[in-house]
């Protein structure tokens, strides 16, 4: 089974890349695979690529799931 997590862009270095956060862990991936993403937007990541953006409401209920479950720290949320 694979995993896509909402992560919060929090820096692009450049147009091919950014540094995503998902509570508190920071991570560079990769943007090869999405347009139109900015600072602060929330993108489903997996294996380190951006695979879609995603709806902040939407982001925020999967991570709230994600913490109920035991799968991601409250700050998380």
């Amino acid at each position: 089974m694979c995993l896509a997590i909402p992560a919060r862009i929090v820096e692009m270095p450049d147009p091919e890349t950014a540094l995503v956060d998902v509570g508190g862990v920071r991570k560079q991936i990769s943007l090869a695979l999405v347009e139109g993403v900015a600072c602060g937007d929330y993108v489903i990541v997996h294996v380190g690529y951006a695979l879609t953006r995603l709806d902040p409401d939407e982001a925020q209920r999967t991570l709230d799931t994600f913490a109920q479950a035991g799968l991601l720290p409250d700050a998380a949320r």
